[in-house]
């Protein structure tokens, strides 16, 4: 995977590309169109997340014109990503898969060892997703997603050994 592909939220190192400017709204109307019953993150807050200097985007194919992107983090040698979303119509094309590579090529250049994420227990296709990637569940939180007018979900949590 390229390192072009992943944005740095912030403080650019030797070789980094800077966030360009209008991503977080492209990032927005990408999250809203692939989590529909849930409430999608908007471009203030995912604007907010990318100032800190631990978050990063993978945005794919670029950042211009991104049909899926991946959100993480890297503290202290562990990876969390915080989203990863597909444009709907771009779904089953392997861009969700390849952003999730992205997402571990740049932790793994962030020194992380390890990767960790929660996803909704009835997201079937993100969890095949993960699982296939390696991904393995290691914890459950119940009732965590809170659904208006069906039943809440459990969290999944899964880690990935990147090392």
């Amino acid at each position: 995977i390229s390192r072009r592909r992943c944005r740095p939220a912030a403080r650019p190192r030797a070789g980094d590309f800077a966030v360009t400017e209008g991503l977080p709204d492209r990032l927005a109307a990408i999250h809203a169109a692939a989590f529909t019953h849930e409430r999608p993150w908007s471009a203030k807050e995912l604007a907010a997340l990318m100032t800190s200097p631990h978050v990063f985007a993978c945005a794919l194919p670029n950042s211009s014109a991104p049909q899926a992107f991946a959100l993480g983090r890297v503290v202290a040698g562990e990876a969390e990503l915080l989203t990863l979303a597909c444009d709907p119509a771009h779904q089953g094309q392997g861009f969700g898969r390849a952003a999730l590579q992205a997402f571990e090529a740049e932790a793994r250049l962030r020194a992380a060892d390890q990767a960790f994420l929660e996803v909704a227990d009835d997201n079937t296709p993100a969890r095949s997703l993960y699982m296939r990637a390696g991904y393995i569940e290691t914890g459950r939180r119940k009732a965590y997603y809170r659904r208006e007018g069906r039943a809440d979900a459990d969290a999944c949590l899964m880690v990935k050994q990147l090392a």
